[in-house]
């Protein structure tokens, strides 16, 4: 008597439900204001940020305050009722703003957006334009988190990446701002025209020394259309860089700085909640010139940027136009998109966050996470997404993967 021989087949994956067209989170991911300050007192020959030096004038305030609040009234319907849980006042120098002009813009705020009383408040300073009755003036309009362009304290190394301040005014801005303010932010920069390990050493203990509880430390990157792209300066070689990333992390560490993000470090509590917000993917409105946003509705995720220049944006206050380009985020991009803003975090995120801030199953990356994994990218723990060290060293070839064309 003959029998069949029965081979077990593999079970296939089940395939994914179909995509939603317009995906969107089931609620509304917390929400922040981004406030764009367009001017500066001089560009820094580094800089692409969207920043212009006000040429033979004051910058208009009354004008750029007036477009603000139109700009905020004509957004107000697509964030109607949500509360707001953080508000940056980026630049350009937003420090160029008079007390009375900041008092008028967060006033402004929370009569129109239901501002969490707890808000956290950031202000970008720029050492060259403080000023000890401004500063308290900034204070008691709502301000309360300060975060000070120092770059470094080495006058060599600030006139080589052409700073208006002086290592001198550096110390004493800080001393201002930590008498005046409860969090601190230090903006640091290495790897400068010509810089050894020792200076970019000495700039950081300098830093540590001050007490400011939060530390943002940058590589000096070479952006394109800008004066040093044209005419590169003599910077160290990448060799010399990640010896100078290593000695920063480790010194930190050692001086009890958490190293939560790619570039920023903080003690006990002083974490920016704001920049934590883009980091987790949750929701910001942008207002200002070239201001970018990204907000969650039941119609889906859509980015918006509003007008670049500043006499456009200004501009289009008679017309209460003030987006200049808006588009959806479709399924296919918004893996990437998540994943560009959470692998940032050295500790990372929960698994299921992908799906609460996306809409999209977790299973559409499956694929994507498993290799990761293999290569030594992410973390075994399937309920994180976290990279490991590696993956945090090679963080644009980690982050490839999730390309809606990385399979093409």
């Amino acid at each position: 008597m003959s029998t069949r021989r029965v081979i077990p087949l593999t079970p296939a994956s089940p395939p994914l439900p179909p995509l939603p067209e317009t995906p969107h989170p089931a609620a509304p991911p917390p929400l922040a204001v981004y406030v764009h300050y367009p001017w500066c007192v001089r560009k820094c020959p580094y800089c692409d940020f969207n920043s212009h030096t006000a040429r033979g004038a004051e910058p208009p305030e009354d004008a750029y305050l007036n477009a603000l609040e139109a700009d905020l009234q004509a957004a107000l319907p697509q964030v109607w009722g949500r509360r707001v849980h953080s508000v940056f006042l980026g630049g350009g120098t937003p420090s160029l703003l008079s007390a009375a002009g900041l008092d008028r813009l967060l006033t402004t705020l929370r009569t129109l957006l239901p501002l969490d009383p707890l808000a956290e408040i950031t202000l970008e300073a720029n050492p060259g334009t403080v000023e000890a009755a401004r500063f308290r003036d900034y204070r008691a309009a709502g301000v309360n988190r300060l975060s000070l362009g120092i770059q470094s304290f080495d006058d060599h190394f600030l006139a080589a990446i052409g700073r208006i301040h002086g290592g001198r005014e550096a110390r004493a801005a800080i001393d201002l701002a930590l008498q005046t303010f409860e969090r601190v932010n230090l903006d640091l920069m290495y790897a400068l025209p010509q810089q050894n390990l020792e200076q970019a050493l000495a700039d950081l203990r300098t830093a540590i020394a001050s007490g400011a509880g939060h530390l943002s430390c940058y590589h000096l990157t070479l952006e394109p259309n800008t004066p040093f792209a044209h005419q590169p300066p003599p910077l160290p070689d990448a060799d010399l860089a990640a010896d100078m990333q290593e000695a920063i992390e480790a010194e930190l560490a050692v001086a009890g700085y958490g190293h939560y993000e790619t570039s920023a470090f903080a003690r006990a509590g002083q974490q920016c909640r704001h920049n934590l917000n883009y980091w987790t993917f949750g929701d910001y409105l942008g207002i200002g010139p070239g201001a970018h946003g990204k907000l969650s509705s039941h119609t889906g995720i859509v980015r918006e940027m509003r007008h670049k220049h500043p006499e456009h944006y200004l501009a289009a206050a008679t017309q209460g136009d003030f987006v200049q380009q808006r588009h959806a985020v479709g399924s296919a991009d918004l893996p990437f998109e998540f994943m560009m803003n959470a692998l940032r975090l050295t500790e990372g995120v929960s698994a299921a966050l992908f799906t609460a801030r996306t809409g999209l199953p977790l299973a559409m990356i499956a694929e994507a996470l498993a290799a990761a994994r293999r290569d030594g990218l992410l973390e075994a723990d399937p309920a994180l997404l976290r990279p490991t060290l590696h993956g945090q060293r090679f963080l644009n070839d980690l982050l490839q993967r999730f390309l809606a064309d990385a399979e093409d």
